[in-house]
């Protein structure tokens, strides 16, 4: 049997359905619904709450076969898909923290903790200056801010002695990180100035791909 649901990582209205366990075809004939013949082999799958030969149950892309027993496979548009091709075809990896627009499954991403950024959105969002691998970047009030602006902004929080507001500017620099996938995650430099503020370096830019 299968059970029909929706991922997380899958676009609106895309089912993931679990291939179930291989049934014996012995005591009835049945018909394959991939290639309309009728199915004399021992064994067969169900999936979808049709009859497969294992042969015939593949991906509607890449021709991989889909007939692992407890195996996933995904349906949308009248395709049968594997992961992968369902993710590149209709997969995203969510929102821009940047821009707020939806970012495919397969493109090239910034992370800055949990913030997931478009390359082209990587920058800061007082100045729009964009960083090169290697530069420092602030992860303030869960804005990105280049070195200058962060100080600008901690210098004014000192002009205006105000502990919490310095208590607020919290920073987190990142190396610049390759684009990367979908599941990596910044490393942290660790905390400076007792805890007031933590600091990450670019490093490389990462494959978004799962």
């Amino acid at each position: 049997m299968i059970t029909p649901g929706e991922s997380r990582l899958l676009a609106s209205n895309g089912q993931q359905h679990n291939i179930g366990v291989k049934s014996e075809a012995k005591a009835c004939s049945q018909e394959c619904a991939g290639c309309g013949k009728p199915i004399a082999e021992r064994y067969l799958l169900k999936a979808m709450d049709m009859f497969w030969h294992e042969d015939c149950l593949k991906c509607g892309c890449c021709d991989c076969r889909l007939g692992e027993v407890g195996s996933t496979l995904y349906t949308k548009a009248n395709l049968i898909l594997c992961r992968r091709d369902y993710l590149r075809l209709f997969g995203s990896t969510g929102h821009c923290s940047a821009c707020a627009k939806v970012i495919p499954a397969f493109e090239m991403v910034m992370r800055a903790k949990s913030n997931v950024y478009h390359l082209e959105c990587f920058a800061c969002q007082q100045c729009n200056h964009r960083f090169c691998v290697g530069d420092r970047f602030y992860l303030c009030d869960n804005k990105i801010l280049c070195e200058y602006d962060y100080e600008e902004r901690l210098v004014f929080a000192n002009m205006a002695y105000n502990p919490s507001s310095i208590a607020q500017l919290k920073r987190q620099t990142t190396h610049l990180v390759a684009p990367e996938m979908n599941s990596n995650t910044v490393r942290n430099s660790g905390d400076l100035n007792n805890n007031m503020s933590q600091h990450s370096t670019l490093l490389s830019v990462k494959s978004n791909c799962s």
